[in-house]
């Protein structure tokens, strides 16, 4: 292991009696045992049947989709004359009006990102067999969400190949110890009676600024700008990515020459809704724009967030450097989660509680993704992950956990404030490897 080598001889030593400490002391629940699957035998788990796209079935779900949301902009039209009806004083009147614009709000926006996710499965070429199909439905349903759609479907496929490599991958990358500017917990001061890991968890915990209320408070702001913050300034993307770096510049990064058409027609069709949605202002009012399409977006918003980074981000899930990332184990860094009972599966189409198989392949339509997950857990066993817990739990815990990762290893694990992580990496014939190294053998 690289990391160990460029160690002096004596902390080596030091290193491998704690290592072997470790590993007598792990539980099987601490234990991640490295998955060495190739990519072939994670597809030919999946049943044949589940690759075939079909456009009429997937325009259906669009159309579903639509009308839904036709249905309640035509109920919020009408919220007030319908309340009219009803001998209302007028503080219950105002009172029951807000509640149904807040429903309309809410419910627009859950049906909004079940839109959004079609797009999405679009841009993987998950909606049609035609590439032409693919890309007019995806790009006509992202714009009309203010997505760059190729912009988008090139960073996002990025993302896909190169998942859980912490170089590579394109968003939730982990920050490291080193970038916080917070040093070890163990230090040789221990040896000379000094306590020196209870200042050091306080140190970290005062540079984490972990208290619940600046925790919430952290949460509220990138819920609410983490989307357009990320495709407008790189916003939990790659440090190593040059300032400027976003998705509205051919001239990014993230693209490359042949991209730049693409990005051109991706920023017209953001454009056009600017463009439309200005023009309802200015025939209607800026308020009926904001009830009736920005409030709902920024829960389109809220959403992505939300379900992405759940998606990628948990105390379990490991990340890999160069040395050890395969797409195979990169795909299985993945967790699948239950979104809110029948919403998920019929609002959201599946994309929490079937993401694994979206990963290890992207053009499953979310229809068949049901059953290829069946499949692959079936398959998989304890490489499988999917976690039962109410999600907002989980999305607070995983904030307040899951901080950062070691430097220079290989397969890394997220720390929390005590620098403190769930899990070890132990590969074929039990070796541990270097997120071992530090690791606080400590309950979940």
């Amino acid at each position: 292991m690289s990391a160990i080598r460029q160690r002096p001889a004596g902390q080596v030593e030091k290193d491998q009696l704690l290592r072997e400490a470790e590993e007598k002391e792990l539980t099987e629940g601490q234990k991640f045992i490295v998955p060495n699957f190739t990519v072939k035998q994670l597809l030919d788990a999946i049943p044949a049947h589940c690759y075939k796209r079909s456009a009429l079935k997937s325009t259906m779900y669009v159309v579903q989709d639509c009308a839904m949301i036709g249905a309640m902009v035509y109920g919020a039209y009408h919220i007030e004359s319908f309340l009219s009806r009803f001998n209302l004083g007028s503080v219950a009147f105002q009172a029951a009006k807000i509640a149904l614009y807040t429903a309309y709000v809410m419910c627009t926006g859950l049906v909004g990102t079940g839109l959004w996710i079609i797009g999405h499965e679009a841009g993987h070429q998950a909606y049609s067999s035609s590439k032409a199909i693919n890309n007019t439905a995806g790009w006509i349903l992202h714009s009309a969400l203010l997505v760059p759609y190729h912009s988008w479907r090139i960073s996002h496929g990025r993302h896909h190949a190169a998942t859980g490599h912490l170089t590579r991958d394109e968003v939730f990358v982990p920050k490291t110890r080193s970038s916080l500017g917070v040093g070890p917990i163990k230090e040789e001061g221990e040896t000379l009676g000094i306590n020196v890991s209870k200042v050091r968890q306080t140190e970290l915990r005062e540079a984490l600024e972990d208290s619940p209320i600046v925790i919430c408070f952290n949460l509220f702001i990138r819920q609410l700008f983490g989307w357009p913050a990320y495709l407008a300034v790189n916003a939990s993307g790659q440090r190593h990515y040059p300032p400027g770096t976003n998705h509205f510049s051919p001239k990014s990064v993230i693209f490359k020459a042949r991209d730049n058409w693409n990005i051109i027609v991706s920023d017209i069709g953001v454009g056009i809704t600017f463009g439309l949605l200005g023009y309802w202002a200015y025939q209607r009012s800026i308020s009926e724009v904001l009830v009736m399409y920005v409030l709902p977006y920024l829960w389109v918003n809220h959403w992505l967030v939300f379900i992405t980074y759940l998606q990628h981000t948990d105390p379990v899930l490991p990340h890999y450097s160069a040395n050890k990332w395969t797409f195979a184990r990169g795909a299985l860094a993945t967790i699948d989660r239950k979104f809110m009972g029948p919403i998920g599966k019929h609002i959201l189409h599946g994309i929490c509680e079937t993401h694994v198989s979206h990963h290890i392949s992207s053009k499953i339509p979310h229809y068949n993704a049901w059953e290829a997950t069946d499949a692959l857990r079936e398959f998989l066993g304890p490489h499988y992950y999917r976690s039962e817990e109410n999600m907002w739990r989980c999305f607070y815990r995983s904030y307040r956990d899951c901080l950062f990762v070691e430097d220079d290893q290989d397969i890394v694990f997220y720390k929390n404030a005590s620098g403190i992580a769930q899990r070890v990496a132990v590969e074929e014939g039990g070796n541990v490897s270097d997120s071992g190294i530090d690791m606080g053998v400590e309950s979940k």
